[in-house]
Formats: C-alpha cells, sequence, structure tokens
C-alpha cells in the first residue's frame, strides 16, 4: 500500500498549525518544545511553499513574520477614542495627591489595578472575524500612522484568534528585549555605526521602517494591557480587559495586581522597583489605573490625560565611580572601541565595572579622561554609559585621551576611512581579529561549524593551530584530540562538522567571510545575482552598484575586501581544501526557462527582490542591464534610461500586472516542492 502524497495546500495548512503552536509556547507560555534551528527549518519550508504557490498565501499566515514588500508611507488612522498620554509622579506623596482626587470625586472606595509600564512604544490592534486587520501607532493621540505590515512581523502577537467578537479593538505596547538590543547594538558598535539610544527609541523607529523585512529582523515584542471594545460593548473593568485578552491568547503584563489601599500600592511599587531587573525587558514604572469602568467614565479625562490612571515613574538607575583606565578593543571587522575601566559600582541589579565609550569622537566631545569621577547610568539603557563628567572633581594632571595610530593588540598603524568615525586595524593577521573572524565564520548564520565557540577558538590560536578561517579545514585529529580535555570523540565531532561545513550554501560563505556591512540579507541578495564566488570577487564597482539594494559604501567595502592580498589567498586555501559553496536555486516554474529579465522602477506590490525571486523560480535569469539578449523588462514607475534602452532595441516591456499574467499563464508544468 502506498502512501498518497500531501498536496501543497494541505502541507501548507499543517504547517501553518504547528508554527502558530509553536510560536504560542514561546511567546506566550514560555514553554518552547523546539529549538530556533527546527523552528526556522519550519518557516523555511513554510516561506519555500507559498513562494511556489502564491495563489494560496494568506495575510494571517506565519510566514508574514519574515516581512513583506516595502510601502512607499504610512496612511493616517483616526483614533475613536484618542490614545491619550499618561500622566506621571515621581514620589508616592504625589500618587497620595492623585489617590486623594480619584476619591473625593467618585466619593467611594477604589481599587486599582497597578501593572507594569513597559518601556516601549504604543500601539492600536483591530482584528476583524478574529483576523488582524490593522495596526497603528500613537501618533499626536488623535492621528497614528498604520504601521501594519511592521506589526503582522511581531512575534507573539496572534494574527489570527479564535474568538466570539465580529471585531476587536486592543491598545498596548510594542517593546525590544533587552538581549535582542544589546545585540543590536554590539553589530552597531563592531561596524562603527552610531549606537542605538535605548530600547524604546529603537522600537519606535522599526515601526516605521518602510521595509517590513527589516522591521522583522528587530524582533519586536508585545504586551497587550487595553481593550477600547469588543464588538460594540467596552469591559466592565481592567480585570475583564485581561480575561479576554488571555481567553484570545494574547501576551499580556506578566505583573499585575488589585489593589484597594495606598499601602498595597506601595508595597508593588517597591516589590518591582527591586525585581526589575530580573525582567528581560525595560520597565520605568508602575501604571495604577482606577480597575472600575464605570468610575473612570466618572472621572472623565483631561485634553492630554485620563484623570483614572497615573504612572508612577522609577528614577533613572545611576551610580557614580572613577575611571581607571580607557583601554582599546578591537572587534572582527578591526574597529578600536574606547572603554572605560572604573571601580566597581552596583547598577541595575549587577555590578558594573566597565562601559564602552562608543568612539574616540564621543571620548573628545565629552572630554572624558582617566582620574574623572563620572556618572554611570542605564535608565532606559541596557548597556551602562558614561553620562557626565564631574569637571569640579577632577585631579590635577588629566590629560586628554588621544585616539591610536597603531593597534592595541598588532601594533600595525590604523586607518580611518573616509566618512566614518571609527578607526580601524586593517591587519587581517591581527590576533584580536583572527580571533573574531573565526567565530563570525563558525557561527550558526555563517558555517555553522557547530562545537567550535570561543573557548575552542582561544586554545587552537594560543596552541598555534589557526590562524585565520582558512586553517581551520587542514585541522587533524590528532591536534583537535590534544587540546586540554578534549578526547577522540570531541575531536571527531568538531572534525565532522567542519567537514560538512565544505558543502555550504553560496550566500552562507558571502556572509562568513566578515566583509563589512554584508549581512545575511547582502550575502543573499549577492549570491543570486553572481552565483558563484569567483564572479564575486572580480565584479567591478558598476556592477556591483547596479544590483538593488547594494549602493556604493557596501560596493567600496567589498572591493577593498577583494583587493587585500591575504584575503583572496585564504579564499584560495578554502577552495584547495575542498570547500566547494552552491548556490541554491528556487526553481520550481517553467514560464521564463532559458529567459533574461531586467526590473526597474517602482512597482506597486513587489519589491525588486521578491520579482527576481519570481525569476528565479520561474527558471529565468534576473539581470540589472538591459542589451539585445534581455528578453523582458518589467517597468514601474518611474522607470529611467533601463526603459528607454528597451524600446530602442525592441525589448518587450511589461508592466507589474503583465508580467504576473505571463508567470499565471506559463505556469502549468509546475511540479508540488519548494
Amino acid at each position: 500500500m502506498t502512501t498518497k502524497a500531501m498536496t501543497p495546500g494541505n502541507e501548507i495548512r499543517k504547517l501553518r498549525t504547528e508554527l502558530e503552536r509553536h510560536e504560542r509556547l514561546y511567546y506566550i507560555e514560555h514553554a518552547p518544545e523546539i529549538g530556533d534551528y527546527e523552528f526556522d527549518q519550519l518557516m523555511r519550508r513554510l516561506v519555500e511553499l507559498e513562494a511556489a504557490h502564491p495563489e494560496l498565501q494568506t495575510s494571517d499566515s506565519p510566514s508574514v513574520r519574515v516581512g513583506g514588500s516595502p510601502v512607499h508611507g504610512f496612511e493616517t488612522v483616526i483614533h475613536d477614542p484618542p490614545m491619550l498620554s499618561i500622566d506621571n509622579v515621581y514620589s508616592f506623596e504625589e500618587l497620595t495627591e492623585w489617590d486623594t482626587r480619584v476619591r473625593k470625586v467618585t466619593g467611594e472606595e477604589v481599587e486599582y489595578n497597578a501593572e507594569l509600564k513597559i518601556d516601549g512604544v504604543s500601539i492600536e490592534l483591530t482584528y476583524e472575524n478574529g483576523v488582524l486587520v490593522r495596526g497603528s501607532t500613537r501618533g499626536d493621540g488623535v492621528r497614528g500612522d498604520d504601521v501594519t505590515s511592521n506589526v503582522r512581523t511581531v512575534r507573539g502577537l496572534p494574527l489570527r484568534i479564535a474568538t466570539k467578537f465580529l471585531r476587536l479593538e486592543l491598545r498596548g505596547e510594542i517593546y525590544i528585549e533587552r538581549n535582542d538590543f544589546t545585540r543590536m547594538n554590539a553589530e552597531k558598535e563592531e561596524e562603527g555605526e552610531a549606537m542605538l539610544a535605548n530600547p524604546r527609541n529603537t522600537a519606535a523607529g522599526s515601526l516605521r521602517l518602510l521595509d517590513p523585512r527589516q522591521a522583522a529582523k528587530r524582533k519586536l515584542r508585545a504586551l497587550l494591557y487595553h481593550v477600547v471594545r469588543a464588538d460594540e460593548r467596552a469591559p466592565g473593568s481592567q480585570t475583564e480587559v485581561y480575561t479576554i485578552l488571555e481567553a484570545s491568547g494574547f501576551p499580556v503584563n506578566p505583573a499585575r495586581k488589585i489593589c484597594r489601599t495606598l499601602e498595597e500600592l506601595s508595597r508593588f511599587i517597591e516589590e518591582w522597583r527591586i525585581r526589575r531587573d530580573s525582567l528581560p525587558f525595560e520597565i520605568d514604572g508602575i501604571v495604577v489605573k482606577v480597575n472600575s469602568r464605570r468610575l473612570q467614565e466618572e472621572l472623565g479625562t483631561t485634553s492630554k490625560a485620563p484623570r483614572w490612571a497615573v504612572a508612577y515613574k522609577y528614577p533613572p538607575e545611576a551610580a557614580t565611580t572613577i575611571i581607571r583606565a580607557i583601554t582599546a578593543q578591537v572587534g572582527r571587522t578591526g574597529s578600536i572601541t574606547p572603554v572605560a575601566e572604573f571601580d566597581p559600582v552596583h547598577i541595575g541589579g549587577s555590578t558594573v565595572r566597565r562601559s564602552t565609550l562608543h568612539n574616540y569622537e564621543e571620548v573628545a566631545r565629552k572630554d572624558i579622561r582617566v582620574g574623572d569621577t563620572v556618572s554611570v547610568e542605564k535608565g532606559g539603557d541596557v548597556i551602562p554609559k558614561v553620562t557626565a563628567v564631574q569637571l569640579s572633581q577632577r585631579p590635577e594632571g588629566t590629560t586628554a585621551v588621544i585616539a591610536p595610530t597603531h593597534c592595541p593588540v598588532c601594533s600595525e598603524a590604523v586607518h580611518q576611512f573616509e566618512g566614518e568615525v571609527a578607526f580601524r586595524c586593517i591587519n587581517g593577521g591581527c590576533p584580536a581579529i583572527v580571533k573574531e573572524s573565526i567565530i563570525h565564520f563558525a557561527s550558526r548564520k555563517a558555517m555553522n561549524i557547530e562545537g567550535l565557540g570561543d573557548k575552542v577558538v582561544e586554545a587552537l590560536i594560543a596552541r598555534g593551530l589557526v590562524s585565520d578561517y582558512a586553517a581551520l579545514y587542514s585541522l587533524t585529529q590528532e591536534q583537535l584530540a590534544s587540546l586540554e580535555r578534549w578526547g577522540e570523540k570531541s575531536a571527531t565531532n568538531l572534525r565532522s562538522e567542519i567537514e560538512k561545513s565544505k558543502q555550504v550554501e553560496l550566500s552562507r560563505l558571502i556572509y562568513a567571510l566578515g566583509i563589512r556591512f554584508v549581512g545575511e540579507r547582502s550575502a543573499r541578495i549577492l549570491a543570486g545575482h553572481f552565483r558563484s564566488l569567483d564572479k564575486l570577487m572580480i565584479a567591478t564597482h558598476e556592477e556591483l552598484i547596479e544590483i538593488p539594494e547594494i549602493g556604493p559604501k557596501v560596493s567600496e567595502s567589498i572591493r577593498f575586501h577583494f583587493e587585500i592580498v591575504a584575503n583572496r589567498e585564504r579564499i584560495e586555501r578554502l577552495t584547495l581544501n575542498g570547500v566547494s559553496p552552491h548556490h541554491k536555486m528556487m526553481a520550481t516554474g517553467v514560464a521564463l526557462r532559458g529567459k533574461t529579465v531586467v526590473v526597474t522602477g517602482t512597482l506597486a506590490n513587489h519589491s525588486r527582490d521578491e520579482v527576481h525571486a519570481i525569476i528565479e523560480r520561474e527558471g529565468g535569469k534576473a539581470s540589472g542591464s538591459v542589451s539585445s539578449r534581455t528578453s523582458y523588462v518589467v517597468a514601474g514607475d518611474d522607470a529611467g534610461s533601463k526603459l528607454e534602452k528597451a524600446r530602442k532595441l525592441g525589448v518587450a516591456v511589461l508592466s507589474e500586472d503583465e508580467f504576473l499574467a505571463l508567470i499565471e499563464a506559463g505556469d502549468g508544468g509546475i511540479e508540488d516542492g519548494g
């Protein structure tokens, strides 16, 4: 008896159900059953199937988490009722005064709902028939921006819910967790770019990105705290609000309490002042709301804020200490970062001994010196930072910090690229760069060599067994087994991982090389365009900037990387040791087999990247230049010289709709599969 193959539609439905279940387990119930890798594989398969069968795509599919087409601006949304801000109090005395006013107006006993004040960005959501149809920012309170495409990328926020309500209007907070913010800033610092100010500003900026795919990379989260309407009815209390939210599967504020006295409020506020650093996200206080909706309406609002709610704000976490040294740290791309080493201080639940000073321009601007007494804060930031110098306490004899002229690790002369504030070591053999570049090369998103972590890399370098990432492929079983606390089994496992990485996708290898400004997305674009590392290595600046999303800055960095002899030699050694990258094609159709297609101008419903993916999927070749060999030019708004050249050469010009119709008409021979 044979088992009937699962149809694409059934597999897509099964994958969606499974992904939704795992998202709920991870983000809502905090009880994941699988790891990130397994989840990513399920998501990748769903994306591939939906790309092959666009007629099966839906707006509530988990695949929209990875982001859709770029938008050309944000439409205005009118908030009814307005999204008001909340008044702040900064002491228990001010909170007592507010409580007195509330009780005087109501003339009766009042119970309060106290909850964590997430340091994020307000959002309004609308669900119709259980499907998320709109997400909008607060704006000025009356008018906000429609950011639905970005809101759909927020993990843990259900795109579809089982509900008895035809229409559900909700409000909550979009935020970024501490660890994700730290990761993003580490990447910025490594590239010598300006650091992100704090998680809240980053979340706000992420919601206003025109490309949802970029918003998806920010790992935004959400917590809901208010039901404006459930159909035409408003919940009778804040307690009922949370009953509706939890029953519908929304992520909600993890800490809240009904308080009937000021003493209970005081204990809750103090408890979370002490425990705030145990949370995965930033809070800056406690929100106190009158629980009863009837009393809320009786208290009313001012023009700016409700009279029935107030935010008790915690003071910024800060300490004063003395800088004992300013050292220099060298990153993977050679960026040299000044780091302040100071007397230990306790801030935000941990002991802090050092803080990045970001770059030498920042050090000069604040005039930070060794011996200075400084203020160190965390406040809304995850990474401690030096916020002020106490000049009145500066000892005599201090000197200004001078930017380095030579690398502190290898002593080679440093370089400052035009338009950048960062100073860089450009010696590829610098031990600091070697270590970080090998760690990056072996990372999960690059060559994915499991077992090659920081400590192992340090040990290999210390023993003189590797001097760069190419040397990994020359390591022998005996050399690995000789490492401290290693044996034959550990050596065999690592050798197997190294061997397995030889058959790698081209985009992963390009990313693994550590070319400045070339991230995962750029690496995929370059792999899709050139389809071989050899062609990328000899690409000219003009060829590179013709590629969508590869601008002059990235192009110059790519050319600079491959012009360095040592870098070319490393790649040659990779090839000699059997590293054989392949470009993963997704050709599942035949509509464009043997055809060359150029895309120009701005399309209404697809990005160039998406159209290029369709071209490849249908067996065609996406090109950046028009010639007599071009089969079609797909032209959108503001198409320029490429369109003119196509007309002169007599090349067929298609609109976006005509292109899609061509694909549909020629799609009869596609087989199931991704």
